[in-house]
């Protein structure tokens, strides 16, 4: 056995060694998620981050809160003994099991995830969340999506690996420069609409919600399918955002003054964003869709946004002269199992759409009435 004096010289000789120091240092120091209340959080505060999306204010997840049947989650991001910054999220049960998304799929929501202060790092605090899931909150699931975010920072901690896929316009271009970087098409059909007298109104009532969702009707018509959410998403939508002020919804009106197509373009910060857009097949000879886009662009510009995310991918959005862009969105389950029931479900609830495409078009072709 060593003498005391040993011990103590071996002790004295560890806590003195750099190395030994500097780990002590980055381990008081290691990321922790702490639990904070939703309802009284200092949501001032919270908006003030640079990297702060719509997705992430209050009014948007009381909107997936009540459409989703969710329960929100806000955590401050510690380390040490210092805030780095925040993270939200809502928790939902998904099969018998509690599932931590931020976001999850079939919320019509790409992304939610981190906030946190110029130099906090991203991994860290991804790896942190996986920990504050499991232990703190019992999910055996997690989901999350994040702009900011790389590809290696969630392979690196073993998530699994998929994408948002979508274009981003860059919106400190001019107007002009916005404008002459679409196809030649595309600026034809605006001015198309302006010369055949459709005229772009800015709306704020609740109404619009299900006029929206008729045109809706008639765009999956045409392809044969059914809207993948109810009129009721999109009324909970207006419900919570449009007094905030962080939703643009617009009408498309003929020279007749019908209303023949509708936009819901949210935004906050430097990202605005293209939620849905729909209008009546029998007037999309007037160019209502593009002028609706347009109006949106420059609508949000003016606003002080620096990127529109135009909403998922789809071709037809390259005319615009956006480009591609994909933001990671990582997962992972606490047992195997558990990966494997959330992609059967995925799988089934695609089966189901296409489905009851099919079923209204039948019942179209009979003469029926079509269901909600």
């Amino acid at each position: 056995m060593l003498s005391e004096a040993r011990k103590w010289v071996q002790w004295k000789a560890t806590c003195t060694n750099p190395r030994y120091l500097q780990a002590i240092k980055q381990a008081g120091r290691r990321m922790k998620l702490h639990q904070i209340d939703f309802r009284t959080a200092d949501w001032k505060l919270l908006d003030s981050f640079a990297d702060r999306t719509v997705f992430q204010t209050r009014p948007w997840l009381e909107f997936i809160e009540e459409s989703q049947g969710a329960t929100p989650v806000l955590a401050e991001v510690r380390e040490g003994s210092d805030v780095a910054g925040y993270f939200s999220g809502l928790v939902v049960s998904k099969f018998g099991m509690k599932v931590l998304g931020s976001s999850f799929p079939g919320w019509t929501t790409p992304y939610i995830g981190f906030n946190l202060k110029a130099g906090a790092s991203r991994r860290a605090a991804l790896e942190a969340l996986e920990k504050f899931a499991w232990d703190e909150l019992k999910c055996l699931h997690l989901e999350v999506s994040d702009p900011e975010l790389t590809f290696e920072d969630g392979e690196a901690l073993g998530f699994k690996a998929e994408y948002y896929g979508s274009y981003r316009t860059d919106l400190t271009k001019s107007e002009d420069e916005l404008f002459n970087g679409m196809e030649s098409a595309c600026r034809r059909c605006i001015r198309k609409a302006e010369k055949s007298g459709v005229k772009i109104e800015e709306a704020h009532d609740l109404a619009f919600a299900d006029e929206y969702y008729e045109q809706l009707k008639d765009v999956f018509a045409k392809q044969g399918l059914v809207p993948t959410y109810s009129v009721e998403r999109v009324r909970s939508l207006v419900k919570h955002l449009e007094p905030s002020g962080n939703v643009l919804l617009i009408r498309a009106r003929d020279g007749e003054g019908k209303c023949i197509a509708t936009g819901i373009y949210p935004g906050f910060n430097k990202i605005a964003e293209f939620w849905g857009n729909a209008s009546f097949r029998s007037h999309q000879n007037l160019r209502p869709n593009e002028a609706c886009h347009w109006y949106a662009l420059r609508y949000w510009k003016q606003r002080g946004a620096t990127l529109y995310d135009w909403g998922g991918e789809g071709t037809y959005k390259e005319k615009y002269g956006c480009v591609p862009h994909r933001v990671p969105w990582f997962t992972k389950s606490r047992y195997q199992i558990v990966g494997a029931l959330r992609n059967e479900a995925r799988n089934m609830f695609a089966r189901k759409q296409k489905f009851l495409g099919w079923l209204q078009g039948e019942r179209a072709q009979r003469g029926d009435a079509q269901p909600d």
